[in-house]
């Protein structure tokens, strides 16, 4: 269930990243949902590495996930600073060279559809988040199709999978 929870709110804020990427809304109005969405992820962090339940794999799941929940804290934060997000973009580099390995190590080990569909998840996310580096750091005038791509993978890989794992339809 946590993890629907979780990839509900990474669909939410993908999806409103996206749209202000694509300049449908303001840069201060995506302050709240991205800091909701990391406050709601980091718990489930806190959860996975340190709860009582804790073991390898859910320290390696924490692990993963913080890369996540701390991209969108430094997107609040940059909006709330005004920084200009080059920061964010060598860190989305780490992300997205990070996620390669575990959508591989996942196509590698899945044996079920839904172990297929998460290590492609992590395949689409290295990508966006190799995308976020080309726009942040390498300043490549991409803004339009990075937003369409943002809101497209926030669909598919969080707000309706999280929804559907909540609703227990998955």
């Amino acid at each position: 269930m946590l993890t629907g929870f979780v990839l509900f709110y990474v669909g939410a804020v993908l999806v409103i990243n996206g749209l202000w990427l694509l300049g449908k809304i303001d840069g201060r109005e995506i302050v709240i949902i991205n800091l909701v969405t990391a406050s709601v992820s980091g718990a489930v962090v806190l959860h996975d590495a340190f709860g009582d339940e804790a073991n390898a794999a859910s320290i390696r799941n924490a692990g993963l996930s913080l890369l996540f929940c701390t991209t969108y804290l430094w997107v609040a934060w940059n909006r709330l600073s005004g920084a200009d997000g080059r920061g964010l973009g060598w860190f989305s580099l780490f992300v997205a060279i990070t996620a390669v390995p575990v959508a591989a190590r996942g196509f590698l080990a899945a044996s079920t559809g839904a172990e297929f569909w998460m290590a492609a998840n992590w395949l689409a996310w290295a990508l966006l988040w190799f995308l976020y580096f080309t726009l942040l750091t390498l300043r490549l005038p991409i803004s339009r199709p990075v937003g369409c791509i943002t809101v497209l993978v926030g669909v598919l890989t969080g707000w309706m999978p999280g929804y559907l794992l909540m609703e227990g339809a998955l």
